[in-house]
């Protein structure tokens, strides 16, 4: 479609950074007011108003992106995650480290780009090591290891999709977003949080008929994209320190507009403040958490956002396990925290405190 419009010295490459700016604002400052985050919903001390939030993002980005096959504007046949051999313990094993890793780190990769914008120093080179181990495991000396996982397969054929099960696409995105309003609904939260995370949602279905189909240029294709946070981190790394010779697409447009939006949000609000670490263990925590998170939502197939919020509503199989599997690592981790805390409660030596996220 984007050839129709005429630009002649304009590529949609170049438009897509632009979009995705756009589209990561958006998204920096609504999560910022309405504190979206996964961990939160999973083990945070408000778990249900967090849950409710991602859960109302959840259905709203089902039903518009659904809605757009429906319309025959994008289409998933195609996308990688819709792979007929499903590397079962590459998302396995990466949705366990990555679900272990937001919980050292107190923040999913989405919540944790927002609070570096938002004057978070903690979280700003948290995202650093996450992309350059996530670089690492694409492209680097951990691809051998990414290999060799990916290569353990289950062959799904054709049915590496819930439209293909009975009821098909309209069922199923109708049994998910009815399921995820319900809990949205009965989280407690006001209107005004539920329709922040509403829009953010709607970002979803948004950035891939963007990319998917407005930016579709048949003579220079562009990659179909929505909300993500692994693969743009490791893009912008790499645009950042080689920009001369690699030109900027829509990961590291995202992330730049994330960081903006969080920290136009954070100041309008008056929550932007500096933090940093307070001793070297809780930097040794959270570096580690970096690292298990970075290999993990490659593994994995995308993090809590690009494999969740916005690989389910593709219906992919791949894309549910993937998060299913993050909240497992998620809960085992911080199970596994909990005891070791419990353990340790008649030691003299005080625990660091946690900072709030």
């Amino acid at each position: 479609m984007f050839e129709t419009f005429g630009f002649e010295e304009t590529s949609a490459r170049d438009v897509s950074v632009l979009f995705a700016l756009g589209v990561g604002i958006l998204f920096g400052a609504l999560a910022q007011l309405t504190r979206f985050c996964f961990r939160r919903a999973l083990v945070g001390d408000d778990r249900r108003q967090a849950a409710g939030i991602w859960a109302i993002a959840l259905a709203v980005a089902v039903a518009g992106t659904q809605a757009a096959v429906a319309q025959g504007w994008i289409s998933f046949a195609d996308h990688r995650l819709m792979a007929g051999d499903l590397p079962l313990l590459a998302i396995a094993a990466g949705g366990l480290m990555f679900g272990a890793g937001m919980i050292l780190t107190r923040g999913c990769a989405s919540r944790l780009v927002v609070l570096a914008g938002s004057g978070n120093l903690r979280a700003l080179l948290v995202i650093a090591v996450f992309a350059v181990v996530a670089h690492a495991t694409l492209k680097g000396v951990l691809a051998p290891l990414r290999t060799k996982l990916g290569s353990v397969t289950l062959p799904l054929g054709d049915h590496v999709s819930l439209a293909t099960l009975p009821g098909g696409p309209l069922l199923w995105s109708a049994v998910i977003a009815a399921a995820a309003l319900l809990i949205a609904l009965r989280s407690g939260n006001r209107a005004p949080a539920l329709a922040g995370g509403a829009l953010i949602g709607l970002l979803v279905p948004v950035a891939w008929v963007g990319t998917g189909y407005v930016l579709f240029d048949e003579f220079d294709p562009i990659a179909m994209e929505s909300l993500s946070f692994t693969s743009p981190a490791a893009d912008s790394l790499f645009f950042v320190i080689a920009s001369s010779s690699i030109p900027a697409g829509f990961g590291p447009g995202l992330i730049g507009g994330v960081l903006l939006g969080a920290l136009a949000a954070s100041l309008l609000s008056g929550r932007f403040q500096w933090q940093s670490f307070e001793t070297p263990r809780q930097t040794g925590r959270y570096l580690t958490g970096a690292v298990l998170m970075g290999a993990g939502g490659v593994l994995a197939g995308g993090c809590t956002v690009g494999a969740g919020l916005a690989g389910i509503p593709t219906l992919s199989l791949a894309a549910l396990l993937a998060l299913a599997f993050i909240a497992l690592g998620g809960l085992g981790m911080n199970a596994a925290l909990n005891a070791a805390s419990s353990g340790s409660a008649g030691s003299p030596a005080t625990p660091d405190q946690q900072p709030a996220e």
